[in-house]
C-alpha cells in the first residue's frame, strides 16, 4: 500500500485498465495534454493482455513511474502475467503477452510488476484498486490485508513462487479473520482485483460479468451497492468491470474501465476537477 500527495501537480489523473492498448493511451494523453514534468497519473492496473501493444504499455507506465509521473496498482492480468513468468499459469489463448517474455528488458519489467501496490492511497481523500474495496472491509483492514499480498509478492522468490503455485481459485468466496497462509492471500488478492458482485455477507461471485441491468444471483448485489465503510471517508476509483462501461454510480465510487480493448473507451479521471476523459481505441478493439 502507498500513500501519495497530489498537491504539488498541475493535473492528476486516474486512468483506467489499459490491456495493452497503447495506441489509445497515446491518443488519450495527447487528448488532455499530458505533461509528465507537470502532471501525475494513477493507473488501476490491468496493464497488459489483449490488446495490441502490452509490452510498449508496460514500459511506458514502467518509464513514467521511475520519473515520478505516475503509479499504479495490479489488476488480475498483472497478476496472470507474473504467474506466467514463473511457469504457474500458462498464457490464454488471445492475451498477446509473448512480447514481455521475448524482450531484452522482459525480466526487468516483470519484476519491477511485482513491486507495485495493490492499493494507493492519495492524500487521505482518495483509494485506487483494481476492483474495488467490499463493504465488509474498514480501511485500516484493507491496507493491512494489500500489505499482506504486496510483502509476498515482492519477497524472495521462493517466497512469490510458493504464493503463486496457490493464487488461483475462487475458495475461499468469504472473508474469514481466521483464513492463513496462501487461502487467506488467495482471498484478498480476490477481493481486490476480481470483485464484481458480492452478497451481504462478504460471498463472491466469479461467474457474473455483465451489465448492472441484467439479473444477478440471489441476494448478490454489485459491490458498491452495499454501505460501504472506506467510500464514507475515501473515494474509491477502479476498474477491471468493462460493462459498466465507467458510468457514473456515486460521487464516492469512480467506475474507470470503459472496455477499451473491446472497442470501448480509455478512461482518464481529473481528480482535481472530478472529471471523466473519454478516448476511443482508434484501433477498434478485440471484439
Amino acid at each position: 500500500m502507498n500513500a501519495i500527495s497530489q498537491n504539488k501537480y498541475r493535473h492528476t489523473y486516474v486512468i483506467g485498465d489499459l490491456q495493452g492498448c497503447f495506441a489509445a493511451l497515446k491518443a488519450l494523453l495527447k487528448s488532455i495534454q499530458f505533461d509528465a514534468s507537470q502532471d501525475f497519473i494513477y493507473f488501476t492496473g490491468d496493464l497488459v493482455a489483449r490488446g495490441e501493444d502490452s509490452l510498449s504499455c508496460l514500459r511506458f507506465v514502467k518509464k513514467l513511474c521511475e520519473q515520478g509521473a505516475a503509479a499504479t496498482v495490479l489488476g488480475n492480468h498483472d497478476l496472470t502475467l507474473l504467474a506466467t513468468s514463473r511457469g504457474f499459469k500458462t498464457m490464454k489463448e488471445k492475451d498477446r503477452t509473448q512480447d514481455i517474455f521475448d524482450a531484452i528488458d522482459g525480466s526487468d519489467l516483470i519484476d519491477w510488476l511485482r513491486h507495485q501496490p495493490l492499493l494507493i492511497e492519495i492524500d487521505d481523500r482518495y483509494v485506487v484498486t483494481h476492483a474495488g474495496i467490499p463493504h465488509i472491509w474498514s480501511f485500516t483492514q484493507v491496507k493491512s490485508y494489500a500489505r499482506e499480498v504486496e510483502h509476498v509478492l515482492q519477497s524472495d522468490l521462493a517466497t512469490l513462487d510458493g504464493f503463486l503455485a496457490q493464487m488461483y481459485g475462487s475458495q475461499p468466496d468469504i472473508w474469514s479473520d481466521d483464513l492463513q497462509g496462501n487461502e487467506r492471500l488467495r482471498a484478498i488478492v480476490n477481493y481486490l482485483t476480481r470483485m464484481r458482485i458480492i452478497d451481504e455477507q462478504g460471498h463472491l461471485d466469479f461467474v457474473f460479468k455483465e451489465s448492472l441491468d441484467d439479473p444477478m444471483p440471489d441476494g448478490f448485489k454489485a459491490w458498491f451497492d452495499f454501505e460501504n465503510q472506506v467510500a464514507a471517508t475515501h473515494q474509491i476509483l477502479f476498474g477491471h468491470w468493462a460493462a459498466l462501461q465507467a458510468k457514473e454510480i456515486h460521487p464516492q465510487i469512480v467506475a474507470l474501465d470503459g472496455g477499451c480493448v473491446w472497442g470501448g473507451q480509455l478512461v482518464a479521471f481529473e481528480l482535481n476537477g472530478q472529471k471523466k476523459h473519454f478516448e476511443h481505441n482508434p484501433l477498434g478493439g478485440d471484439v
